[in-house]
């Protein structure tokens, strides 16, 4: 049987590194976008990750992008739409691709914040409407979160699973569209409790990075929170909680210091200093580390 054909909505950061992925697979892709420069870019950029990472560079030519939105969605088996994190844009996107796609087309939204259930409300077919959450860059995070909403299917819920399993990625189920789903809901929590011991002089931010990188941080791509608590015993970790989880922040707003840092224009590599001072060679070094180790992190995971 001939594997499900894929149309890709959004030429961007992630929408063609999802592309890639699927064509890498063995997949026939259409990739859209409504800025042509983008669109006219795509191949372009896939081969270069390709050639970077060592891959097959003829998996380049299953991809085909398609300035018509219509004829891009036609005859796909499943839709991804990774555009803007902008809900009107999204809901106007998806009532378009319904009008020229199958019934039972599988249609999903690669978003981070927006909740599924938002952008895929206005559907006729919402059975077959779901959510993935691709971690960037997606061509090297394994990870991807597949969203169920009140009306998804389970067949919609299977196809998608099975789907991203198959191209070598991580998927998990996210049963209940909450903000943030499951990844961001973790980072977030341990970024506030970072803020906060920055905000109360417990620390600087320097040597809360470097406290997780240099301790759980090391650990924790083999070993899950959860994991931790059963190795080290539920009751010693119920008896950590009842000393420790009191002095958590808990605020259920953002902390004042990070709203301080925003108004004071103070934001990150963007203006050169945020939570500390960041020079361009630094910003560079460590976009360059990062990508280091995921590629390792690749390789591992190939072996």
């Amino acid at each position: 049987m001939s594997k499900p054909r894929i149309a890709v909505i959004g030429a961007g950061l992630m929408g063609h590194g999802i592309a890639q992925v699927f064509a890498l697979a063995g997949h026939e892709v259409t990739i859209y976008d409504s800025q042509q420069a983008s669109l006219d870019t795509a191949k372009q950029r896939i081969l270069a990750n390709l050639k970077d990472l060592g891959d097959d560079e003829r998996a380049v030519e299953r991809v085909t992008p398609v300035a018509d939105l219509g004829a891009a969605v036609r005859g796909a088996d499943y839709v991804v739409e990774a555009v803007l994190e902008d809900l009107p844009l999204k809901q106007k996107i998806f009532a378009e691709i319904e009008q020229h796609v199958r019934p039972d087309t599988i249609l999903a939204s690669n978003t981070s914040v927006i909740p599924i259930t938002d952008i895929m409300r206005g559907l006729k077919h919402r059975e077959r409407a779901l959510g993935t959450h691709w971690w960037n860059p997606p061509f090297l995070v394994p990870l991807v979160e597949v969203i169920e909403t009140q009306w998804t299917g389970a067949d919609a819920i299977a196809f998608t699973m099975k789907l991203h399993a198959d191209v070598g990625k991580t998927p998990a189920h996210v049963k209940k569209d909450v903000p943030g789903f499951i990844g961001n809901r973790l980072q977030h929590a341990l970024w506030r409790e970072a803020v906060s011991l920055v905000e109360n002089g417990i620390c600087d931010a320097e040597t809360v990075d470097a406290v997780i990188k240099a301790a759980f941080g090391r650990r924790l791509a083999v070993l899950g929170p959860l994991e931790n608590a059963d190795m080290v015993g539920t009751d010693l970790t119920l008896a950590i909680h009842k000393t420790v989880l009191p002095a958590i922040d808990s605020r259920p707003g953002p902390s004042p210091y990070l709203e301080r840092l925003v108004a004071e224009a103070k934001l990150g590599f963007k203006s050169g200093v945020g939570f500390r001072k960041w020079t361009p060679a630094q910003q560079q070094e460590l976009r360059a580390k990062v990508l280091r180790h995921l590629k390792k992190a690749r390789e591992a995971d190939a072996k």
